[in-house]
């Protein structure tokens, strides 16, 4: 099927993002504002400390209640820095006594922010799964993506961590790194990159961690701004199509994953939330109070191009390649 073009040749239009459905239901993936210390140029969220978006108490209260009806696994904090909610700790402290298991997606600089100097205490104490951001082990990588001085301040971070214990394959607490492509490329191969990422972080630093996951730059928001100023959203739209891996598509998060938006309004995942694709293209939108009576397991999932970005080459989610 083409499509013609007034002023040229007939062109033939890219194929749409496959249908996708629902599988049973795992983890609440919950954004608790946009509110962040750090602007990061990757960020999908548009995320920074002049936001004010912030999750009220009210919604804040349907999480666990959530939790509890589906049965869930695993609640999956994020934002901007999610720490920097007031109710962040009573949060993971209800889910922790629900023996549901905890992700808290830290930018390891906050561990160092007014006000926080005792929150790599807390997570340790209360069993989260830190999951943190470090898109390279060199500091001119690191800062020219995340700010100044960033790299310095992540590693204190770490250094915390593995004060605690995190990274210690026996003391049961996992640390996780998460490593994002500096332009419009996809990741290298996961397991390569980690291996180098423990190499030269116990070499330089003595640091450790678990596992690295590798996620691919998503063109939306602030990345795909800066590609649109640069000319490059189209070409890297085309080299996502182009490595659309069909092999992927049965792992990837939205099919357990439901995410709640500082409003508790839900989406499929956490790019169709900043795109505002309400969950399975709903009209109206669904709100996190439904959850609590009503199973998506089998429903469609609300896909577009964006979506390409989680299928191409190795996949990428929440938790890294998926292939």
């Amino acid at each position: 099927m083409g499509v013609a073009d007034l002023n040229g040749p007939t062109t033939t239009l890219a194929p749409p993002f496959p249908a996708l459905r629902r599988g049973r239901l795992d983890t609440l993936q919950v954004n608790l504002g946009y509110r962040c210390n750090q602007s990061c140029s990757h960020c999908h969220v548009n995320a920074g400390p002049s936001r004010t978006e912030m999750m009220d108490p009210s919604t804040i209260a349907l999480v666990p209640a959530v939790l509890r009806a589906r049965g869930l696994a695993s609640l999956d904090l994020t934002g901007g820095a999610p720490e920097l909610h007031p109710g962040f700790r009573d949060l993971v402290r209800q889910a922790r006594g629900l023996g549901v298991a905890v992700i808290d997606r830290c930018n390891l600089t906050i561990l160092s922010e007014p006000g926080q100097k005792d929150l790599a205490a807390f997570l340790a104490q209360q069993g989260v799964k830190v999951v943190a951001s470090l898109p390279c082990y060199s500091a001119d990588n690191v800062d020219r993506q995340r700010g100044d001085g960033v790299f310095e301040r992540s590693l204190s971070g770490l250094r915390q961590l593995n004060a605690l214990g995190y990274g210690d394959p026996d003391a049961g607490l996992e640390l996780d790194l998460v490593y994002n492509p500096q332009g419009p490329s996809l990741p290298p191969p996961q397991a390569a990159l980690e291996a180098d990422y423990r190499r030269e972080l116990a070499d330089r630093f003595g640091l450790r961690f678990n596992r690295l996951f590798t996620i691919t730059n998503m063109p939306i928001q602030r990345f795909a701004a800066v590609l649109r100023q640069q000319g490059q959203l189209e070409g890297y739209m085309a080299l996502l199509r182009q490595h659309h891996n069909p092999a992927n598509l049965a792992q990837v998060m939205c099919r357990s994953t439901v995410s709640v938006d500082w409003q508790g309004f839900l989406y499929d995942c956490d790019f169709n939330q900043m795109l505002g694709l309400p969950i399975g293209q709903g009209n109206p939108r669904a709100h996190l109070r439904q959850l609590l009576e009503r199973d998506p397991d089998g429903e469609p999932i609300a896909v577009a191009d964006h979506c390409f970005g989680c299928s191409a080459g190795a996949g990428s989610s929440c938790g890294g390649a998926l292939s």
